[in-house]
């Protein structure tokens, strides 16, 4: 179940929130969707969920446009809005109950659905309880349970685990990995390293304009900077500066050396090198012949926040 976004354009007034976006996700695979305030990343779920009209472009749900097979996409779509409308004065089952009966779930199998996603969702202890009356994290799961109910080919997630603790979003997480080898699944947070640990691909929206698009590991290599090392050792010398730092200075890729401070024979020693290499093999064969103990030997990976926070700064 693929979703195609082509030439997507949306206009608030003279305002443009989306500008001429395209791109694609394929069954089985999660996307991270990204991007700051504004950017807009909402706008484009609720086009692709047919709750709005793009002013330009199309987009496709298993073949189906938005403009021509309108209800076709949605019964094919789960969506958790970042805004979980919820009809509070309901009990979660006569809620899920209402919303199978909406998307059309057979009468024969509508109890055992409600039942299952009871279960998936970890709502068992509050299933008799007004949404009204449930902690934000539970009513997060009791949206996602909506999403859910009518077992979508594609789910489009709005933050999702917002308002979950820690416990909780590794078992909402774990659920979209599963979900991910069946459905197609839009994922758009703001919590980065759930990307890291649960999508396939990123997209990056800055100012309604696609900024990046690739796994996790290919926008880090691709963005990163000069290589970091961090450097711990003992070392039996008068004076770190003279004895150690000028021996660093002069390995291979080296850019620059900054010795950030040492006590009991003990030295740290921050390294930038050339983009691309790798000197930790150095390091180590000239610590070896100096006869420098190596108490820390790491290298800084580029964390998928910096890249974001490079591609979205203004």
């Amino acid at each position: 179940m693929s979703i195609t976004v082509c030439n997507l354009t949306k206009f608030y007034g003279t305002e443009k929130a989306i500008d001429d976006i395209s791109f694609d996700v394929k069954t089985g695979e999660i996307l991270g969707f990204l991007g700051p305030n504004g950017a807009g990343k909402t706008t484009t779920m609720k086009i692709i969920t047919c709750y709005m009209p793009p002013s330009a472009g199309t987009v496709e749900v298993d073949g189906y446009s938005i403009h021509e097979h309108s209800l076709e996409v949605r019964k094919k779509i789960g969506y958790l809005p970042e805004l979980n409308p919820l009809y509070t004065d309901m009990n979660v089952v006569e809620y899920l109950d209402y919303a199978a009966r909406l998307h059309g779930v057979d009468k024969a199998k509508l109890k055992q659905q409600i039942n299952a996603m009871i279960e998936v969702c970890g709502l068992k202890e509050v299933r008799h309880k007004d949404i009204g009356e449930l902690s934000k994290g539970y009513r997060q799961r009791v949206g996602l349970a909506q999403a859910m109910i009518h077992d979508p080919d594609v789910l489009i997630l709005d933050e999702p685990t917002s308002g979950l603790d820690p416990n909780q979003i590794v078992e909402i997480r774990n659920l979209i990995r599963q979900l991910g080898r069946a459905k197609t699944v839009i994922l758009s947070t703001h919590i980065l390293s759930e990307v890291q640990a649960t999508c396939d691909r990123v997209v990056i929206i800055n100012d309604g304009k696609i900024v990046a698009d690739g796994t996790p590991e290919q926008l880090q290599q691709e963005f990163r900077g000069a290589e970091a090392i961090s450097l711990e050792l003992k070392a039996n010398v008068q004076n770190a500066m003279t004895d150690i730092f000028p021996k660093l200075k002069g390995l291979s890729h080296v850019e620059s050396v900054e010795y950030i401070g040492g006590m009991d024979g003990v030295y740290k020693f921050s390294i930038l090198a050339t983009k691309g290499s790798d000197i930790r093999e150095s390091l180590f064969r000239q610590a070896v012949s100096e006869q420098w103990v190596l108490l820390e030997l790491s290298r800084k990976v580029t964390s998928l926040e910096e890249v974001f926070h490079k591609l979205t700064k203004n």
